[in-house]
């Protein structure tokens, strides 16, 4: 088995086009992360999850068919060894705690995702990659 760190395997969940490929020219400037697929509603996030099991889902919060709230709460039944951060435009309270409640480990503002999304992405990762839980680097 490789145990040099292998990147962390990203699924992008969010209706807007713009927004989607705006988030993967972002994120595929850093080498350890890896956009392995995209989906536009909830639906599809949770029948692209089953295909592609990524590491970490970048889940917006509302989206139409199944909303982000709802698909992460399935989504953490069914795999709850995937981490979900959730993204959102207006970042309601309301939708943050339900967000959270779901399963979300961060929920982040899409006008502060350049500068939040790589060390959310990171920090939701380590919680779920196994012999990474909570360790730091001690160097």
């Amino acid at each position: 088995m490789d145990t040099a760190a292998p990147g962390v395997r990203l699924l992008i969940v969010d209706d807007s086009d713009l927004i989607r490929e705006g988030l993967k020219s972002t994120l595929q400037s850093y080498p350890d992360i890896h956009i392995v697929g995209e989906a536009s509603n909830g639906e599809e996030a949770l029948l692209t999850v089953s295909q592609l099991k990524p590491t970490v889902v970048l889940m917006d919060i509302v989206m139409p068919r199944l909303d982000g709230i709802a698909s992460t709460r399935m989504l953490k039944t069914l795999y709850p060894q995937i981490a979900v951060v959730g993204l959102s435009v207006h970042a309601k309270t309301y939708e943050i705690n339900a967000m959270l409640e779901a399963g979300a480990l961060q929920v982040i503002t899409k006008e502060n995702a350049v500068h939040e999304l790589y060390e959310a992405i990171q920090k939701a990762a380590l919680s779920v990659i196994p012999g990474s839980r909570g360790e730091q680097a001690s160097q």
